[in-house]
Formats: structure tokens, C-alpha cells, sequence
């Protein structure tokens, strides 16, 4: 993978300050704390048709400010979200705050830290 822009670093870096992050472990712990949290995969189509954590739901960060109040409209639901490695789904998280979601959290270490800890994955 190519090194990643410094702009696009930035963003990333101001987002993490807004948004909460949590590990991969903990994400399985808080998954099962609330069967109603949701975790959702922001990565690119192929990514996600590569391979995803089992249970999510796929709304990649391309569109997910136009499609989340269709599939999550109720805004204090506990959403988790993940990418490659934990940087859009903190650009996502930023974005869905500022739309009122009160309860929004980014897997650090996104889909590589979720295979690391043989978390259950689906094709």
C-alpha cells in the first residue's frame, strides 16, 4: 500500500479527536453487550465483497451520509464502524456526528486488526 497523503493524514488525525475509537477486541465485547449495536463497513464494493466482518452491513463511505438515515434512523443507535485500517471509518464517524448521531464509534486498526484477532469474518 501506497504511503498515505498528508492532507488526507490531517483529516484523519482532527477526525480522531472528535470521534471515539475502540479496538477490535472491544468491538466483539460491545457487539455482544447490544445486539442492537450496528456495525457497519464503510470500505470501497470490492473490498467488502472480498471479505467483512460477520453481521455488518455494508455502506461504504462514498455514500454513507446519503444512505444512513434510510438504514439507521434512529440516531441514538450505537454504531461501530470499520475500514482498512481505522482511517476513513474515523472521516466517516466525524461526518455522521455532525449529522446528529450521537452514538458513533471507529474500530482502530479497522478489517486488519478484525482478522487479527480471528474475529468471524463472511464472504
Amino acid at each position: 500500500m501506497s504511503a498515505h497523503a498528508p492532507g488526507f493524514l490531517k483529516l484523519v488525525d482532527e477526525a480522531k479527536t472528535r470521534v471515539r475509537e475502540v479496538s477490535a477486541a472491544e468491538t466483539r465485547a460491545l457487539m455482544a453487550k447490544n445486539p442492537k449495536a450496528k456495525l457497519v463497513d464503510v470500505r470501497e464494493d470490492l473490498e467488502w465483497q472480498a471479505g467483512h466482518a460477520t453481521g455488518a452491513v455494508h455502506l461504504g463511505k462514498g455514500i454513507i451520509e446519503r444512505d444512513i438515515e434510510a438504514q439507521i434512523p434512529n440516531k441514538d443507535t450505537e454504531i461501530i464502524l470499520y475500514c482498512g485500517g481505522g482511517f476513513r471509518s474515523a472521516i466517516a464517524g466525524d461526518s455522521l456526528q455532525r449529522m446528529g448521531y450521537t452514538n458513533v464509534t471507529s474500530m482502530a486498526g479497522g478489517w486488519r486488526a478484525w482478522n487479527e484477532i480471528g474475529a468471524p469474518v463472511e464472504k
